[in-house]
């Protein structure tokens, strides 16, 4: 008995050492993201241990605004970041400090994601649609932010001039709700999951969405030169969101009806996974899930478009393009 005891344990001896082997090979990486749909590839690689399947350890940190994403990938204080674009970090990717090396969320019809939010004072005076901000307190998170050149998309769309809109930058996607509520403003572009509790309680309107009136690349995957030297964390990273890209794609997004996903079998699971992830409960995640390419494929020509635009307003530095921040190596164009 004693001899089969000593087996039993010389067994767990050696798989504790293979277990902190196996733990010893992965690599660590940390990922800046907002809680958003629109970075549900990653909770789903995260929670579904997809990552860990690919070889990776990874942290998640949490931002309140995608222009500070940039920053702290730039500065090393992540590995990696999955936002929206913005004119920030294009600056950034102008001057070598940024590559992008993957496509992640799109505003796209028939996908609600952003929309153009009224306070009820503005609404009940008039503004009815997009096309009445011309005139308006408009609130943002940043200057040259994915919200700001929304609102510029749709400017040139209805033939009215950006500066015809007073632009409100209010740093943060908490703070531009606050001041819709509070009416200090008479519009917002938000996130619908920023947004739902205050239409729900009556506290805004809704207008309409950009993927409806303008659609665009809105997100990315980029990386630091440095982080990009280590051409192994980059492609487990790429090879665990390929994966959850292609699961959100067939499960999620095929099933959307409306802007709806129906809740089944199939999709709840993932659906809980988004729902814990963005501090929202499932029955509002269903009308809230962005657009991702099933393959992470970017749409570079839209990329330097937006470039372009951006250096025109003069938010963003001229003389570079999107073949300038893009890390061909990794990126699967449109």
């Amino acid at each position: 008995m004693k001899g089969w005891a000593r087996l039993v344990l010389a067994g767990l001896v050696m798989w504790a050492a293979s277990s902190v082997a196996q733990a010893d090979d992965l690599l660590k990486a940390k990922i800046g993201v907002l809680r958003l749909s629109s970075s549900a590839p990653v909770f789903i690689a995260q929670d579904k241990g997809y990552f860990r399947d690919a070889g990776l350890e990874v942290e998640l940190k949490f931002f309140d605004a995608a222009q500070p994403i940039a920053v702290a990938t730039t500065s090393g204080d992540v590995d990696f970041g999955i936002t929206a674009f913005t004119a920030g970090l294009y600056n950034l990717a102008g001057k070598g400090t940024l590559k992008v090396i993957g496509g992640m969320s799109r505003e796209k019809a028939g996908y609600p994601l952003i929309g153009y939010f009224a306070s009820n004072n503005a609404y009940a005076t008039g503004l009815k649609t997009p096309k009445d901000l011309a005139g308006k307190r408009v609130a943002v998170t940043q200057v040259g932010s994915s919200f700001h050149y929304s609102l510029g998309l749709l400017a040139d769309k209805y033939g009215f001039k950006l500066s015809d809109v007073k632009v409100v930058p209010l740093q943060s996607l908490s703070n531009a709700a606050a001041a819709l509520k509070g009416e200090t403003v008479d519009a917002a572009l938000l996130p619908v999951s920023t947004a739902r509790s205050l239409i729900d309680s009556g506290g805004a309107k809704l207008l309409g969405w950009v993927g409806d009136e303008t659609p665009w690349q809105l997100g990315a995957i980029f990386a630091s030169p440095k982080t990009l030297t280590n051409a192994p964390l980059v492609t487990r990273l790429l090879t665990a969101l390929l994966r959850a890209d292609r699961e959100y794609h067939d499960v999620i997004l095929a099933t959307i009806k409306d802007g709806v996903v129906p809740i089944t079998e199939s999709t709840k699971p993932l659906l809980e996974i988004i729902a814990k992830y963005t501090n929202l409960p499932v029955e509002q995640v269903v009308g809230n899930c962005a657009y991702i390419d099933p393959d992470g494929r970017l749409d570079v020509k839209n990329v330097d478009n937006q470039i372009k635009w951006l250096q025109e307003q003069g938010f963003v530095d001229k003389g570079f393009d999107a073949n300038t921040i893009i890390a061909k190596d990794y990126v699967k164009a449109d």
